[in-house]
This record gives structure tokens, sequence and C-alpha cells, in this order.
């Protein structure tokens, strides 16, 4: 691996932008996805993720408060992947393997820890797992989140694809 000279402040904004990037545009991907399923803009969307701590009902019934919550959410756990990601990096030499591969298998788990595991302990779960349905989903999903954090992680540490056995040589 090359090493460049790391900083905190250089990490932290990093890590906030990225975690920026990628809740813009799973969100963004959510409202259009959403909207083309329905025909119709889905207004309470922010409203139904804070229905996970809430309570469907008080959520979608909670007004800008509750709207506030879910954005709130929705960023929060783009936040807490996204340095997940960051703090495993160094610590496991096979992330180094190549960017945009590890960066879908990376969207992949985030998918399935969030659908399987987080919304499955609030009011909103569990939800069925459909492969033949999730399959478009979490290859979108490893576009807009996966990569651009594995991307980011790969620019901040320095590693050089050329020089990791199996790298990608980008």
């Amino acid at each position: 691996m090359q090493q460049k000279n790391l900083n905190k402040d250089g990490l932290f904004k990093t890590v906030l932008l990225t975690g920026l990037l990628v809740g813009t545009l799973d969100i963004s991907y959510a409202y259009i996805n959403s909207t083309v399923k329905s025909g119709k803009f889905p207004a309470q969307m922010f409203n139904f993720i804070s229905g996970g701590a809430l309570g469907l009902q008080t959520g979608l019934h909670g007004g800008t408060p509750a709207a506030l919550l879910g954005l709130f959410f929705h960023y929060f756990i783009a936040m807490a992947f996204t340095v997940f990601f960051f703090l495993l990096f160094p610590r496991l030499k096979f992330l180094w393997y190549n960017k945009y591969l590890i960066g879908m298998l990376y969207a992949i788990f985030v998918n399935l820890i969030v659908n399987q595991l987080i919304i499955r302990l609030t009011p909103l779960g569990p939800w069925a797992f459909d492969l033949n349905k999730a399959f478009p989903d979490l290859l979108i999903f490893g576009v807009i989140f996966g990569i651009p954090v594995a991307c980011s992680a790969y620019r901040y540490y320095g590693v050089d694809t050329t020089v990791v056995p199996g790298g990608d040589g980008r």
C-alpha cells in the first residue's frame, strides 16, 4: 500500500463528504424509484423512515418534526456505514483488492444489514427478502453507495491498485 500523509482533519472531511454524497444519492434514488413505481411523488418518505423509531402511524402523522427525524436517521445510517468502512479499510487488506468489486459487495452487506437486521428491530419490519426483486436495487445501491465509499477510501488511504495482487490497475 502506498501511504500518503494521513491526517485526522482530512479523514473527517473525507468521511463527512462521502457520507453526505452517498446519503443524498441513496435518498434521491429512493424518491425516483418510488415515484416511477407508484406514479406519484412520495411526499412522506422521511416520515415513513421516522416510523421506524416512532411507529408507522406516529411517523406518518408526525408532520415536519417526524420528517426531520427521518432525515436525521437516513443520513445517520449512511454516515455510520461510511465511517465503518473507513475504519475497517486500513485493517483488512482484502478490501484493497478491487475498489469496484469491494464497493459492490459492501453495498450488498449494508443493504442486508439494514433490511434484514435493523428494520426487523423496528415497528416497520420484517420485510421479506426476494432476490429477484432485490437484485436490480442491489446493483443500483452498489453504484450509488458502495462504489463511491470504496473509491473515496482508496483515494484517502492512497491505495495504488497497480501494486496490489489482483488489483484492478486503475
